[in-house]
């Protein structure tokens, strides 16, 4: 019994004990900036045109949704409210870290997979240079860094898009719509949305960049590690998104309590 569980704990500490490194190494001089703009601009390109696309879908889903039900019960004045703080704490922030993860994500592991396979990151520990610090800080800040522009986006093209389904195809009216999400939101709203992204996007950087240093062997192992990485970016976004969701909604009273 004791074989099996630490077979499946270990690589469990050692994604944290690369997190750790990764926060650490953050401080430590030199750091890396001509690669940490090369690999924001590079992960901004491949995934904001995508997160922009999927969150008026998603948007547009919870808008029409919520509209039905507040119809439902009468209570269509608060259809607004409903549909916009679910776009800004919940939709924005996961939308941001599924894009994050399977575009940019996808990629470093990929990156940082060829290389260790290529012994390139054998090579550079031998010459005594860090690959935590030179490659993978650089790649997870760029990808929370990412993530925290991104999530901006993704929560203004979501709300335009509950906007446009909610008064222009469902006929609601376009001052309840602003005024009841006025009435119940908070600055903390966004705040946490934000704190949301950039945990997300650290955490698939990190994902990305231990599946990418710690491949199977072969160049199949490589496609092996990137699909590993996705999904569990999937799993651990939904998981810290719960936590988190929960500490924010004990620990921040409602607006008017």
């Amino acid at each position: 019994m004791t074989a099996p569980l630490t077979r499946a704990l270990t690589p469990v500490g050692r994604l944290f004990s690369l997190g750790a490194d990764v926060v650490v190494s953050a401080f430590k001089p030199p750091f890396q900036l001509r690669e940490y703009i090369e690999q924001t601009w590079f992960v901004t390109k491949v995934s904001a045109l995508p997160t922009a696309l999927f969150t008026i879908p998603f948007g547009a889903t919870i808008a029409l949704l919520l509209g039905e039900l507040t119809r439902q019960f009468g209570a269509q004045s608060q259809t607004g409210a409903g549909s916009v703080l679910a776009i800004v704490q919940q939709a924005a922030p996961i939308v941001t870290a599924l894009l994050i993860s399977g575009a940019g994500g996808s990629a470093v592991c990929a990156d940082l997979g060829a290389r260790t396979i290529r012994e390139e990151i054998a090579a550079m520990e031998v010459l005594g240079i860090s690959p935590i610090q030179r490659l993978v800080v650089p790649r997870v800040l760029a990808m929370a860094t990412t993530a925290l522009v991104l999530n901006g986006l993704a929560t203004v093209v979501g709300v335009a898009g509950g906007y446009f389904f909610n008064v222009i195809v469902q006929g609601g009216t376009p001052g309840a719509y602003i005024a009841a999400f006025s009435s119940i939101a908070q600055v903390s709203d966004i705040l946490v949305s934000e704190l949301k992204a950039v945990l997300f996007g650290f955490t698939a950087g990190v994902v990305a960049a231990y599946r990418g240093l710690n491949p199977p062997p072969g160049p199949k192992g490589v496609g092996d590690a990137v699909n590993q990485s996705v999904v569990i970016s999937f799993v651990l976004v939904f998981f810290l998104n719960l936590v988190l969701t929960t500490l924010y909604l004990d620990l921040v009273p409602p607006k008017g309590s």
